[in-house]
């Protein structure tokens, strides 16, 4: 018999701006980033999480981030996320998700990670939370490296077929399920389970979670 299960974004939703930006400091470190671009990221940083992206904004975002990573060994980038997760990105969790998670958890609910963001981190941060499963963008990959194209971008319309397969062969009621998200680009998604919730929602969520009567939930306070 199929039951609900509990679907959290990543960026904004569950952790303060950008999973991938946080790694920004890593990845100068290890000479991938310039000063300048270091600066650049950080900044960004800043305005997306106050303000979060547009559709379009987001997409050029995620292709950017994939554009860095062209002739990088996978077994590199895995590294880099492992080291990665105490000093920047747990830090980042709100802890008011934190235990949303833990609620959903104690109620025997199945907690599945699904993001824009790399696969790669996406996936990392689950497995380190106890979730029972991810979905995020991939990457193409020829001979161990990476290409910098997208093989599955998982936003709006796409990242709403993605939960769908997986509801389908995880045994998942959406209808009875829940959903967190702080973007518009998320509605399909939103728009597919019984119970979705606006977290830190960007304009233009926030006006359509007002007209439907959907909870809107703040996060402050980080785990740092």
């Amino acid at each position: 018999m199929a039951s609900g299960a509990a679907f959290f974004d990543l960026d904004r939703t569950l952790v303060a701006g950008s999973s991938a930006l946080a790694l920004a400091g890593q990845f100068h470190r290890r000479g991938l980033l310039s000063r300048r671009e270091l600066f650049l990221a950080a900044a960004w940083q800043l305005v997306f999480t106050r303000y979060g992206a547009s559709p379009v904004q987001a997409e050029r975002m995620a292709r950017r981030g994939l554009e860095r990573l062209r002739g990088l060994r996978v077994v590199e980038l895995h590294e880099l996320v492992i080291s990665s997760l105490t000093p920047a990105l747990k830090p980042r969790l709100y802890r008011e998700g934190f235990d949303l998670v833990e609620r959903h958890r104690t109620r025997g609910e199945r907690l599945y990670l699904v993001s824009a963001t790399l696969e790669e981190v996406v996936s990392t941060l689950a497995s380190e939370l106890g979730f029972d499963g991810a979905l995020g963008t991939t990457a193409e990959i020829i001979d161990g490296r990476y290409t910098g194209r997208v093989r599955f971008s998982c936003l709006g319309k796409d990242k709403l077929d993605a939960v769908r397969r997986l509801a389908e062969t995880n045994h998942i009621d959406l209808a009875h399920s829940t959903a967190y998200s702080d973007s518009s680009t998320d509605l399909p998604f939103l728009e597919a389970v019984g119970k979705p919730v606006a977290v830190n929602p960007d304009r233009w969520l926030r006006a359509i979670a007002r007209e439907r009567g959907w909870p809107v939930l703040e996060f402050r306070t980080t785990l740092s």
